[in-house]
């Protein structure tokens, strides 16, 4: 039975040899490597996967803020999101930091933060998400 209501976002394909842990990762007509550390026994070739997923949500977070502030119109040059990764007690906790380049009044500071929390890979990653893994033949 197949389900409705699913809407195809995005595809990626990972794929990897027999160089230690370097991964060719292909989506959306880009490629890029990602790799392990040397300390993970990696070629430290390319981001490794915690990396790759904070890059995802850093970036998103940084164009979303751009949309957002064109479409206003603002003074604002430049904006620099940096995101940690933390593993807690209790699972794990994800930080970050905004800072803009430009005049950012009280008001379009708080406005600014809302639309962050609104850019769409964190919506996914605070959201309701099921992985699906099967073998294919």
């Amino acid at each position: 039975m197949e389900e409705t209501g699913i809407e195809l976002i995005e595809t990626a394909t990972a794929l990897i040899g027999l160089t230690q842990y370097q991964t060719v990762v292909n989506s959306g007509g880009h490629g890029l490597i990602t790799d392990e550390p040397l300390e993970a026994e990696g070629s430290n070739t390319g981001m490794n996967p915690f990396s790759l997923l904070l890059a995802s949500l850093a970036s998103c977070t940084a164009i979303t803020l751009r949309m957002y502030i064109n479409r206003k119109m603002w003074p604002i040059e430049e904006i620099k999101a940096d995101v940690e990764m933390f593993k807690t007690l209790t699972g794990t906790r994800i930080e970050t930091r905004l800072s803009f380049k430009g005049e950012v009044s009280d008001e379009q500071r708080d406005r600014l933060l809302k639309i962050a929390n609104a850019c769409p890979v964190h919506k996914i990653l605070v959201g309701n998400i099921d992985i699906n893994t099967v073998i294919s033949v």
